[in-house]
C-alpha cells in the first residue's frame, strides 16, 4: 500500500519540466556504467579495503590482515577496485603498494560515511 506522499492527488504533468529534466539525465550507456560503479560499493570487504587504504598505502599482506581473509580472496576484491579505478597500485621492490586511485574516491567514501552518521 502507498503512502499519499508517493502519488499525485491528480495528473498535472508538466511539459518543460519534463523536457528539461530528459534533457539533464545522462545517457543510458553512461548510466549503466554508472550503476556498475556504484554497485562496487554495494560489497562490504571491498569498503574495507576502500577504508584502509585510504589511510595509508598498503601491499596485499597487510590488506588481507586488516580485512581479514586470505591474500587470493583480496587480490580478487582488488582486481575489481583496479578495473573500476578506484584504487591504484605500484610496485616497491617485491611488493605491489596499494592507495586510492585520487580525491574523487576519497571523497565518494567521505561522503557515504557522513551519510550514514547523519
Amino acid at each position: 500500500m502507498k503512502s499519499e506522499a508517493e502519488q499525485c492527488k491528480a495528473c498535472c504533468i508538466n511539459p518543460e519540466k519534463i523536457f528539461s529534466v530528459e534533457h539533464q539525465i545522462i545517457p543510458e550507456a553512461e548510466t549503466q556504467i554508472l550503476a556498475e560503479f556504484f554497485r562496487i560499493f554495494g560489497d562490504v570487504t571491498r569498503l574495507k579495503i576502500l577504508q584502509a587504504v585510504a589511510k595509508e598505502e598498503l601491499c596485499v599482506c597487510d590488506i588481507s590482515a586488516v580485512v581479514s581473509m586470505g591474500q587470493s580472496a583480496v587480490s580478487h576484491q582488488l582486481r575489481i577496485l583496479r578495473n573500476a579505478r578506484l584504487v591504484r597500485c605500484r610496485k616497491d621492490g617485491k611488493n605491489t603498494l596499494y592507495s586510492l586511485n585520487d580525491y574523487h574516491v576519497l571523497n565518494i567514501l567521505k561522503q557515504g560515511i557522513e551519510h550514514i552518521q547523519e
